[in-house]
């Protein structure tokens, strides 16, 4: 069986060590579509080294190998075509802000496999923490089609009601016909978003922008336009990844203020009638 459940989650970690400077913290928000316009001062905290904020979902990029759900399909047990996976889910919790120059050991672990039946949903947990303490915790959830049906957990189902009534705050966002090519320098180097060959095989007619890329500019559009562009009151983030969206597209963001301390987010394709592609989004915040 391509999955081995009980050897994944008893493998030891996988540790090893990880750096980055401002150079990738630029790159990173450049990939997310930083810098429109880019004389903007509230773009400039993103793109110019002087003024250099880093907003916390670098942390899935810190380091630039490749992010958790690559990442996992190397670990013990686990050996499944690249082309069956899908990001599934992404939840992050930052313990301190983000340095913009940095090193940190980086302990990544298989935390769970459930399987739902025609699929298997696993889940890689990276924590990373320097000389000062933990830093942050990702987990990633990966979906990988037609590895399920060993009569395991299936794990959670259960699923937030959407937002109700409208939205607080609601912008769109253009994503260029290069976004992915530039985002995948950050180190997701899946050619599901680059080759048009491999992303037919894995069944969609063109290549697709990565989904942490989506993730990344949902983020920053909820600092920017809830938090005062302040990307250090950020908490915690996480989202389930419900739908494509293809380069050249629109992004619609909507956000509703769930309380003092969360954003709740909803993200649609808008020349795809509104199709959903991020839900159940909520940003944690002080």
């Amino acid at each position: 069986m391509p999955i081995d459940a009980a050897r994944a989650l008893a493998a030891a970690p996988r540790i090893g060590e990880i750096g980055w400077d401002h150079k990738d913290v630029l790159l990173y928000h450049l990939g997310i579509g930083a810098g429109r316009p880019a004389t903007d001062p509230g773009e400039l905290r993103y793109t110019l080294e002087s003024r250099l904020h880093v907003l916390p979902s670098f942390a899935t990029v810190a380091g630039g190998g490749a992010p958790g759900v690559i990442g996992a399909l190397s670990m013990p047990g686990i050996d499944v075509d690249l082309a069956r996976v899908l990001h599934g889910g992404q939840t992050l919790r930052v313990h301190r802000p983000l340095p913009v120059r940095g090193t940190a050991t980086a302990t990544d672990r298989i935390t769970a496999v459930y399987d739902k039946g025609t699929a298997a949903v696993l889940v890689m947990r990276t924590e990373a923490a320097d000389a000062g303490g933990p830093l942050w915790t990702c987990d990633a959830q990966i979906f990988v089609r037609g590895e399920g049906g060993w009569g395991g957990d299936r794990g959670p189902s259960a699923r937030p009601d959407p937002p109700a009534g409208a939205p607080d705050r609601t912008v769109e966002l253009p994503v260029r016909e290069d976004q992915a090519l530039l985002y995948r320098l950050s180190g997701d180097w899946n050619p599901l978003h680059a080759d048009p060959g491999f992303a037919r095989r894995a069944g969609f007619a063109r290549p697709v922008l990565h989904g942490l890329c989506t993730y990344g500019m949902t983020l920053k559009a909820v600092v920017d336009s809830l938090l005062g562009g302040e990307v250090a009151r950020v908490r915690s983030y996480g989202t389930r990844f419900a739908g494509v969206v293809f380069p050249g597209e629109t992004l619609r963001v909507r956000m509703w203020r769930a309380d003092g301390s969360t954003v709740r987010v909803a993200v649609s394709a808008v020349e795809r009638d509104d199709a959903p592609v991020l839900t159940g989004t909520t940003v944690e915040h002080t």
